[in-house]
């Protein structure tokens, strides 16, 4: 009789993540003790350097930083406009992280003299960077709290055979797309697609940890949910609190939820969006599973992805799997020159026929949205086409030693995929 598969932990079951694909003993253990345990380095695809370029392309490793908060103060200490920084993919806050970031002007003539921030490199460069300007990420991470490393690191390599042997791990979106501290920016997505920007705006300023948090600005949250005053407010919240500022700020000098909203970076009123996106693929993804739907075989109503002979996508575009046309696409699955696709449901997704629509026209109907909601009227700015996302993606080549007191992970993913998913694999953090 095979083991009965472990189940989620509620906070990954919250972000629709509902299953382990492997049934192997997890070795729960800690990722991040300190920001040292957790090393991600981008795999960049690095803008052509040119003396005269009017760019600047800056390499930056950082402890501690969000994404956002970090390109922000970028532009504060070089006196940009507070969108003039741009990168390519986002990095955990709690981790020793490598990345680039580029902006419009001239190399800074020192150090930008943020706490935790060393420039590596800058250069000028005919182009910046622009979201997914980059292949992957390379990690190396340790698990500490571990009783012994050694037994550990065999468990960690029967669980590693056992993704080879179901052919890759599920293409999850992991908790840093939702909010590791307060996972909300999924639940503010869903009411911008609803049409509900003074709700998103509400959700934003007031939701708070579900850890039951009650910091300086958890108060804040909690007191402005009972008032609603924004003036008040701004003397709650704390300074650090520039992205809730700047909303309350607008709401207090009298401007519409819909305009306060566009006081926050357009990237962070996308990343709304791309959050709800990623929580539907999740939801999408665990119901296939419960259905007993193959996640590596594609089905008529399906779509495929083709790979150049490098492994890498030949292009966005997926192909849909039809009953004539099915053989082919499998054939290609199992030659490896095409990977079976979910959807990142926007305006233009499709929803098709039998037991894979069936799966996503009941989510949608749950949710209470349909395709043309990410149409936004209210937020055109942030309207989406809608995309396709591998559903397995294969395990990479891995390193995995033991030392005293953790066991050490070496590996790379590429771009939108997220290392916590892959271990959780490993760890099985919350299992019963």
């Amino acid at each position: 009789m095979s083991a009965a598969a472990p189940v989620p932990p509620p906070g990954e079951r919250a972000i629709g993540i509902e299953f382990y694909l492997t049934t192997t003993p997890g070795v729960p253990g800690v990722t991040k003790s300190t920001e040292e345990d957790f090393r991600v380095t981008e795999i960049s695809a690095y803008p052509r350097p040119d003396p005269d370029g009017p760019f600047t392309v800056l390499r930056v490793e950082s402890r501690g930083w969000e994404q956002h908060e970090l390109a922000a103060a970028i532009a504060r200490r070089l006196a940009l406009p507070s969108r003039a920084v741009q990168w390519s993919g986002t990095k955990d806050r709690r981790a020793v992280a490598e990345r680039l970031f580029s902006y419009r002007g001239d190399p800074p003539a020192e150090d930008l003299g943020l706490p935790r921030v060393t420039v590596q490199e800058a250069y000028r460069a005919r182009d910046g960077l622009v979201l997914g300007h980059h292949y992957g990420n390379a990690f190396e991470i340790r698990i500490t709290g571990l009783p012994d490393p050694e037994t550990g690191r065999q468990a960690y390599h029967a669980t590693e055979a056992a993704l080879r042997d179901a052919g890759g791990f599920p293409n999850f979106f992991g908790p840093q797309r939702f909010g590791e501290v307060r996972p909300v920016t999924h639940a503010v997505g869903r009411a911008l697609v609803r049409g509900d920007l003074a709700g998103a705006v509400d959700l934003y300023l007031t939701a708070r940890p579900s850890s039951g948090s009650r910091g300086v600005g958890d108060t804040a949250r909690a007191e402005y949910a009972a008032h609603h005053d924004p003036a008040r407010a701004l003397r709650e919240f704390p300074p650090e609190y520039r992205f809730e500022r700047s909303i309350l700020q607008r709401l207090a000098d009298g401007d519409p939820p819909a305009r306060a909203f566009r006081a926050l970076p357009h990237e962070l009123r996308r990343l709304f969006i791309h959050a709800y996106q990623a929580f539907l693929f999740n939801r999408w993804l665990s119901a296939r599973h419960a259905a007993g739907i193959s996640l590596d075989r594609p089905e008529a109503g399906d779509s495929i992805l083709r790979l150049g002979r490098d492994g890498t996508f030949r292009s966005q575009e997926s192909v849909p799997v039809e009953e004539d046309n099915r053989a082919e696409c499998t054939e290609l699955v199992v030659r490896g020159r095409a990977i079976l696709a979910g959807p990142l449901v926007g305006a233009e997704t499709e929803v098709p026929g039998g037991r894979v629509g069936e799966l996503l026209g009941h989510l949608l109907e749950e949710e209470g949205v349909d395709p043309s909601k990410f149409v936004l009227p209210a937020a055109p700015e942030l309207a989406s086409r809608g995309a396709a996302r591998p559903v397995l993606l294969p395990v990479p080549p891995l390193g995995i030693s033991s030392e005293p007191g953790a066991v050490v992970f070496r590996f790379a993913l590429p771009k939108g995929s997220y290392a916590t998913i892959f271990l959780r694999e490993f760890l099985k953090v919350g299992a019963s």
